[in-house]
């Protein structure tokens, strides 16, 4: 847990100016900036930075928040990296307690033997006669000497402890290379976890090495190779290496995968070379793992496109269609699509055919996730008779009724009654035959908030001396949500200065509404005009609930007397207010 007293310093030292000025143009205007949104296309400038809160916010997209936020987003990194990024930047030492410190120190110890071991492999790859099967592997996938060392791929030797003994040469302890994942300890010590195994090494984010893939070859000994059967063996989770939430070639695609707007995810190691070799930068696969949630997690960090490039062959296939169980395909946060390779080849297969405008072209004219497998499932059946059009329509409608937002399933519904061969009100019937309820609204539509009660918040939020506003003083639910999340900070702050709205804990709609009030650029209004006109408006509403039920009442009973005086109550009440 970071110190509180780190962040804040943090925070203050850091220029949210110069921090966004990195990464995209940045032009003054009056008092604020304004830039070109790095997180959406656009070419008129609707991202506002405000350098005094070290706040940013655009207008176009909705993306917004602080320095921290913003390291987040453009880095890909959780909070605590984007403090220890920050820290670094401003000179500032962070405060750490003895656990944490011990937590890093392993880490580092484990990295410090993956980087060792990358090299060591990578050098037996060049240099020793027992990896020449492995040169020749290489040689007739087309890769030279410069991909071989860009990529660092090596080789582990054949004896059960060649890397233990050279990382023990070097220095490192027997707890470090266990950490790393590198090593084992049996009945006769320590020995490697990789033998007689081509090798490429997986980094994280931030470009560490954290773990390996290894394929066999076969030409080396089955005697000679760990795991004989299994054509390739990946690290075990470890320390540093958590391989549902790893991407292997992410640390170079990302850059790319910002710019395109697009991520490719293909199936193996080798899958990403080609693609890289093709000019698709943006690619990345797992390690050893299905494609799953955190993979889509970490891929939203950079972009909202997701293209899968799998094998066209029936693992591929499998692979495409596997993960009912996901929540990601069913959202609208993720554009999830399908690229058909041609003749059923993997990328590998067509790069090293020279069909790199092929391979380019399929990931171009990928089709939606869901379509995709709309079409899979209606596939499976003949719908030349009137039975199986209906397994067909009920298979695909069972697709169509996970998705949660009701225009996109009426757009799917109309697709399913065109490729099922049906009327549009039959394919709606079959989609609505089973459907959940749909989730709870959390309150916050894109409908827009009420105008002078936004007003009032904003002034809020500017804390000017006398203003006292009560929950009450907001009807729209959305305000009144984010003015009780920031009467913590007014009740602390001296009349005059501000509200943080990067202090505010609150949830992240309510940090937008906040953030987007606090940005606004108009002039403030006079806080007397808009308290008495929020008041006389909810006063009015009130009049006229108590006039429509007095109406219902018979006039000289209690309940009538008691409706009738709270009305001139009211009406008293919003005299006074007018005056």
């Amino acid at each position: 847990m970071a110190d509180r007293g780190d962040i804040d310093r943090v925070r203050e030292a850091s220029d949210i100016v110069e921090l966004v000025a990195e990464v995209t143009q940045v032009k003054k205007s009056g008092r604020s900036y304004m830039a070109v949104c790095p997180f959406h296309q656009e070419k008129t400038p609707s991202m506002s930075i405000d350098r005094g809160r070290g706040l940013y916010h655009c207008f176009g997209c909705g993306e917004g928040g602080d320095v921290f936020n913003f390291v987040q987003e453009t880095q890909g990194v959780g909070f605590g990296d984007a403090l220890e990024v920050l820290a670094a930047r401003s000179g500032i030492t962070l405060v750490r307690d003895p656990a944490e410190n011990r937590q890093r120190g392993r880490r580092a110890a484990a990295v410090d033997a993956l980087r060792r071991a990358v090299e060591t492999y990578h050098q037996r790859l060049r240099k020793s006669s027992e990896a020449g099967p492995a040169r020749a592997y290489l040689r007739a996938r087309g890769y030279d000497a410069d991909l071989i060392a860009q990529w660092r791929i090596g080789f582990a030797g054949l004896d059960w402890d060649t890397l233990t003994k050279a990382l023990k040469a070097a220095g490192i302890s027997d707890q470090g290379m266990i950490d790393a994942g590198l090593v084992r300890r049996g009945r006769h010590g320590l020995h490697d976890v990789f033998r007689g195994r081509l090798l490429f090494p997986i980094h994280d984010l931030r470009g560490d090495p954290v773990g390996f893939g290894g394929r066999r070859l076969e030409e080396v000994s089955r005697e000679q190779t760990n795991n004989p059967d299994a054509k390739y063996v990946n690290s075990a989770d470890s320390v540093v290496y958590h391989k549902a939430q790893v991407l292997y070639g992410l640390d170079r695609a990302r850059k790319a995968i910002g710019g395109e707007g697009r991520a490719v995810v293909v199936e193996g190691y080798t899958d990403v070379i080609a693609m890289h070799q093709a000019g698709i930068e943006t690619a990345v696969a797992t390690c050893g793992t299905a494609l799953g949630d955190g993979h889509f997690d970490l891929l939203r960090r950079f972009t909202d496109q997701v293209v899968l490039a799998f094998d066209s062959d029936e693992a591929g296939e499998r692979a495409v269609l596997r993960g009912d169980e996901l929540e990601t395909p069913f959202r609208l946060d993720l554009d999830l699509r399908v690229a058909t390779m041609p003749d059923g080849l993997d990328p590998a297969d067509l790069v090293q055919s020279d069909r790199d405008d092929e391979l380019r072209k399929s990931v171009e004219d990928a089709r939606p996730l869901l379509e995709h497998r709309i079409q899979h499932e209606v596939a499976r059946h003949d719908l030349s008779g009137p039975e199986g059009r209906a397994r067909a329509l009920h298979a695909a409608a069972a697709q169509v009724r996970r998705i949660g937002d009701d225009i996109t399933r009426g757009e799917y519904a109309r697709f399913v009654a065109r490729v099922v061969g049906v009327d549009l009100a039959t394919a709606e019937r079959a989609i609505r035959g089973r459907s959940r309820p749909s989730a709870e609204r959390s309150g916050f539509e894109a409908k827009p908030v009420d105008r002078a009660q936004g007003e009032l918040l904003r002034l809020a939020l500017a804390n000017p001396p006398g203003l006292e506003l009560k929950p009450d003083d907001f009807t729209d639910p959305r305000l009144r949500a984010a003015h009780q999340a920031v009467m913590s900070e007014l009740q602390t702050r001296p009349p005059g200065t501000p509200v943080d709205v990067a202090r505010v804990d609150a949830e992240p709609e309510v940090i937008e509404l906040l953030r987007s009030l606090a940005m606004d650029s108009r002039p403030l209004p006079d806080w007397r005009d808009m308290k008495r006109l929020v008041t006389g408006r909810r006063l009015d509403a009130e009049i006229d609930e108590l006039e429509e039920r007095l109406a219902e009442l018979e006039p000289g009973s209690e309940p009538h007397s008691d409706v009738l005086r709270r009305l001139i109550a009211l009406q008293q009440r919003k005299r006074g207010a007018g005056e």
